[in-house]
């Protein structure tokens, strides 16, 4: 017997999360993405659908659909979600982070949120239209990506750029990190649309000096002027900049928890903001965090160079400005080079597609209000705003009051609530019809 789409995410999810698809941003030691990417074919093709694999090196494999439209003159959707998963450390979590455990009303395990939770959502919404036979408004086409965790060069840019026929006709998109609540009260969650994201700007800064003995007395040291900049990297604050996405979302804040936001001075308004407001306050200034060092050969050897990976982090229309800044902080004497970079998203609040999620979550949650939001990391979307298709993050949860759910974006004990999931796939059915 068929199980209805809300039973069978369940069972989707939890798979999805036994498959170890762990991205470790190296080809040597990630797991791969080739297993999950043929089970979400074997379930498509299930149900009569044409999946398509595509892999980009060894393993690291993803799965691109259409589904033909009742309209296909109009503009395709793209609903897209990634296959790959941050690394964890199985000592430190509650239980097996490739368990998917049900536990207290959530399943539990890397990928619960970010992001087999919509991939499973998306599938059983698909597996049940095809299985009942409706046929959507217009085309759909659903893609799963390999190594959106690393900068998407093995997964959403090869697509994008070896073959972008798939995606012919594409107009719109959705993808993750947009769509789930924020309480304000018994009757009013604010559900947070992305319509931005800030750039990601990964750099090596590198400082050389005289190589020497270590016991030698040593004013030229590599290691200390490396040290010296990165510590002042990160402790530095660069300066609050308000952009018409994050306006429009303390606005609505303001209003929603009746507070007073100085729109050119809005961190005190953001800090009552719960746990949110460490995601929120990242979207109103450019960042870099030092994240990885890299120096010396021997103990006792004073080497010639040292090296420092900074994770930067651009607001839509900063970039030229951020590196002024950022060369300023560093000092003269530190060289430079540009890992990888993709260029911040910003999009309206407006439109049909806008209107559509706005309707499907009220009717799902009658004290829903949607909202516009940036979100401070960065997504498959820019690879896919590449090909002119305007890009939203709309992957529908209903979340407890109290969960931190930020906190569970590449952390320990990672889990999605069950209910969450499920509402998640009543809003993804409905938007999916209006839109």
């Amino acid at each position: 017997m068929r199980k209805p789409a809300t039973d069978e995410v369940i069972d989707l999810c939890r798979d999805l999360i036994r498959i170890d698809t762990t991205n470790t941003g190296d080809l040597a030691t990630s797991a791969g993405e080739r297993g999950a990417a043929e089970y979400v074919a074997t379930k498509l093709s299930e149900v009569g659908l044409d999946p398509q694999l595509f892999e980009s090196r060894p393993g690291r494999a993803s799965v691109v659909t259409r589904i033909p439209g009742a309209d296909s003159s109009r503009g395709a959707l793209l609903v897209h979600g990634h296959l790959d998963v941050v690394p964890a450390d199985a000592s430190e979590w509650s239980v097996h982070p490739f368990s998917g455990e049900i536990k207290d009303d959530f399943i539990w395990g890397r990928g619960a949120v970010d992001m087999k939770d919509f991939d499973a959502m998306a599938l059983a919404v698909v597996r049940e239209w095809q299985q009942t036979g409706y046929v959507p408004p217009r085309d759909i086409v659903l893609a799963y990506t390999a190594d959106e965790e690393a900068g998407s060069d093995y997964g959403a840019a090869f697509l994008v750029d070896e073959h972008p026929e798939l995606f012919e006709g594409c107009t719109e998109a959705i993808g993750e990190v947009g769509g789930f609540s924020y309480t304000v009260s018994n009757d009013l969650r604010l559900y947070m649309i992305q319509t931005a994201e800030k750039g990601i700007d990964w750099l090596r800064v590198h400082a050389t000096g005289r190589p020497g003995h270590g016991s030698f007395v040593h004013d030229d040291n590599a290691v200390t002027a490396l040290c010296e900049a990165v510590a002042r990297v990160g402790r530095h604050r660069f300066p609050v900049v308000v952009t018409p996405t994050v306006r429009a979302f303390l606005e609505e804040v303001g209003e929603a928890l009746h507070i007073e936001i100085d729109p050119d001075d809005p961190e005190a308004a953001i800090a009552k903001l719960g746990p949110i407001a460490t995601m929120i306050g990242a979207t109103i200034r450019n960042t870099a965090n030092p994240t990885r060092l890299n120096a010396g050969y021997k103990d006792n050897v004073i080497p010639g160079r040292a090296s420092a990976t900074i994770d930067c982090r651009t607001l839509p229309g900063q970039f030229e400005l951020f590196r002024e800044q950022l060369v300023e902080v560093l000092g003269p004497d530190l060289e430079i080079e540009s890992i990888h970079r993709q260029p911040a998203l910003e999009t309206g609040f407006d439109g049909a597609l806008v209107d559509a999620m706005a309707l499907a979550l009220k009717a799902e949650d009658p004290g829903a209000h949607a909202v516009p939001y940036m979100l401070s990391g960065g997504t498959d979307a820019k690879s896919f705003a590449r090909l002119g298709i305007r890009c939203f993050g709309f992957a529908p949860l209903r979340l407890p009051p109290d969960l931190n759910f930020s906190a569970l974006f590449h952390g320990i004990d990672e889990r999605v609530p069950v209910e969450g999931l499920q509402f998640g796939v009543r809003v993804l059915d409905r938007f999916l019809r209006q839109s």
